[in-house]
């Protein structure tokens, strides 16, 4: 995926995070149903991950937000969905973790 040392800027960040209001945003395209969930690639300036659960009573956004805080080693609660609950087309937002931090641990997968 993204090589990122833990020092570096925003225009070394890979183009699907951003620092916003005290968090790192990460735009998703999320695809729901899939027959497991990972991180499928970078689709624009948007990570791609398939999502096992199906998009029915917020099923597939809980099975995403609980991938990311295992990938990321952080608490589920330090990560929210921001924006995009009924869309495919998704911003998570992590607090806890710089963006660096973040891109360090999504480039290991």
């Amino acid at each position: 995926m993204v090589r990122v040392t833990t020092k570096s800027t925003a225009k070394d960040l890979p183009p699907f995070l951003r620092e916003q209001k005290g968090a790192v945003v990460i735009a998703i395209k999320a695809q729901p149903r899939a027959h497991r969930t990972e991180i499928s690639g970078i689709l624009g300036t948007e990570l791609k991950i398939k999502v096992a659960a199906p998009p029915v009573d917020s099923a597939a956004n809980e099975a995403l937000l609980i991938f990311l805080a295992e990938t990321l080693g952080c608490s589920k609660r330090n990560v929210t969905l921001w924006r995009g609950q009924t869309s495919t087309h998704k911003q998570i937002a992590v607090v806890g973790l710089t963006a660096a931090q973040v891109a360090v641990a999504l480039s290991r997968i």
